[in-house]
């Protein structure tokens, strides 16, 4: 067993290849960044969120509106509303005494319907 974990660690020829790591260290991104994307998936990890958005995908509605839809108290949805607005994932307007929620961008719909792609594969 320690051979085969062995084999899989290493090339063949048991060389570091410089040339490719150097590539690879040029287009890694910074520590922050990778941090910052890290905790922008963990805002998708949530089936609530996922939720939320898929609501949102279709309309701009209250919170009224994502609780009657989602069988969910209005606390429960502010409170993930919250996260997803910190999280730049949806955006808000107010409208006299009520404020409508929305996606923020394409952006939002596009990381959503890749991940949909990704899990139907074969």
């Amino acid at each position: 067993m320690a051979q085969t974990q062995k084999m899989i660690e290493c090339c063949e020829s048991h060389e570091v290849h410089k040339d490719l790591l150097k590539i690879v260290n040029e287009k890694l991104p910074s520590e922050t960044e990778l941090y910052d994307l890290a905790e922008l998936f963990k805002v998708f990890g949530d089936s609530t969120r996922i939720r939320i958005l898929f609501v949102l995908f279709e309309a701009e509605v209250c919170v009224c509106d994502l609780a009657e839809a989602l069988g969910m108290t209005q606390s429960a949805i502010s409170h993930q509303l919250r996260i997803l607005k910190q999280n730049k994932l949806v955006k808000n307007r107010r409208e006299g005494k009520s404020i409508f929620y929305s996606l923020a961008d394409e952006h939002v719909r596009t990381i959503i319907a890749q991940g949909c792609e990704h899990i139907e594969e074969d």
